[in-house]
């Protein structure tokens, strides 16, 4: 018969091993997205059988989950803020880029959704110098970009008087360079829709609308129809190419993909 103290010593084992185990826990680290045979484990199963255990998402169909599946693996998918306010460009009274961020609030967990991208770029123009002198426009072709980045741009000069709500002028495009269609990144994107022999609506709008001329850089406004213009895609200046002008409407109406904006 065993001594007092060598049961002792056995319980005190027994139990010191059943707390490690609990701590460890089944599904500890290993979870898994979907169905995925590999995600087991040999633990007790949450109908109290002992054996092979799993630990995907596909185990709660199968009733084959480890025991601590629910409080282990609840995926947790990437949480952001929201987006900042657009960047100043990074040169005036020229062609360059904004910039808007968000920062992650939350990191994915448990195999959960990764997160999104945090930077944002798009093509844009500063009207102004640093000095807050109006830019000179020398002449030159159009500057344009996605009609999505055009929005948000300010409808208020620097002085925060009122602009003219614009127009719109439609062109069909002749030519354009092959940069434009291997662009891939998120702000470039938008250069692949443009195609030789299609019609294009471009929006004038403030602050590219100038409220003396009425006009904007490179829309043709004193052009016939045989005229061909010249255009370059802000984000890309190796994507360029000509257009000539069909006419000026009061608003665009072609398919968003053909849909840009003067800068």
């Amino acid at each position: 018969m065993p001594s007092r103290a060598e049961v002792a010593c056995w319980l005190l084992l027994f139990a010191s091993l059943g707390q490690n185990h609990l701590v460890a826990g089944g599904c500890s680290g290993r979870c898994c997205r979907g169905r995925d045979l590999s995600c087991s484990i040999t633990d007790w199963r949450m109908d109290r059988v002992y054996g092979k255990c799993y630990c995907d998402e596909d185990c709660i169909k199968t009733k084959d989950c480890c025991f601590d599946y629910f409080t282990e693996c609840p995926a947790q998918d990437c949480a952001v803020s929201n987006w900042s306010f657009w960047s100043g460009c990074a040169k005036p009274c020229q062609p360059s880029e904004r910039v808007r961020v968000r920062r992650i609030e939350q990191q994915p967990g448990n195999s959960g959704e990764p997160c999104p991208r945090l930077e944002e770029r798009a093509g844009c123009r500063e009207y102004r110098d640093h000095r807050g002198s109006h830019c000179q426009h020398d002449s030159g072709p159009a500057f344009i970009t996605s009609m999505e980045f055009g929005k948000g741009r300010p409808k208020h000069d620097s002085y925060g008087n009122p602009l003219d709500p614009g127009f719109c002028v439609e062109f069909k495009l002749e030519s354009r360079t092959p940069h434009c269609k291997v662009e891939n990144r998120p702000h470039t994107l938008w250069m692949r829709y443009i195609t030789e022999g299609f019609k294009v609506c471009v929006a004038c709008e403030p602050p590219a609308l100038h409220n003396t001329s009425g006009s904007c850089r490179g829309d043709g406004r004193e052009s016939d129809k045989e005229a061909v213009l010249h255009w370059q895609a802000v984000g890309n200046p190796q994507c360029r190419g000509t257009w000539r002008k069909l006419q000026k409407t009061q608003k665009c109406t072609c398919p968003t993909q053909h849909r840009f904006v003067f800068i």
